[in-house]
């Protein structure tokens, strides 16, 4: 019964971090594309919030409880797919502490990078979900 606990917080965590994760770089689209600075300090203060309040907090707990599901079931270490999983996570984490260096050169005004850019980085955390997604459930190299 616990692993079933852990495992439906560990998917509230996902879902609540990959809102963020696909939230943030479309914040980031409207701030490139923005000429004013009132409006500019308005997407400062969005992106601040929902990465600190909102996406660093769920991706720890995720990650945590990812971590938590493993050492009650560790058997699922000698399946190739949570090996790929593991290193899906892995890239996630590294897009994520990326979006905190985006955020700190909008925050100091150093953004060189087009809104079109911004678009085409949007849809990375995508393809990571879909990924993910199958090989949760249906675990091939089992």
């Amino acid at each position: 019964m616990t692993a079933l606990w852990i495992k439906s917080f560990h998917i509230i965590a996902v879902v609540t971090w990959f809102a963020a994760l696909f939230y943030l770089p479309r914040l980031f689209v409207y701030h490139a594309m923005t000429e004013d600075e009132p409006g500019r300090e308005r997407f400062r203060v969005m992106e601040r919030k929902l990465y600190r309040g909102i996406m660093n907090p769920s991706a720890v707990v995720a990650v945590g409880l990812g971590v938590a599901l493993i050492v009650v079931q560790p058997f699922w270490l000698e399946q190739g797919w949570l090996h790929v999983k593991i290193l899906l996570v892995v890239g996630l984490i590294g897009y994520h502490l990326y979006c905190g260096r985006l955020l700190r050169a909008f925050a100091e005004d150093r953004n060189t990078r087009s809104h079109r850019w911004y678009r085409v980085f949007n849809e990375l955390p995508v393809l990571v979900l879909i990924a993910v997604v199958l090989l949760v459930e249906l675990k091939p190299w089992a």
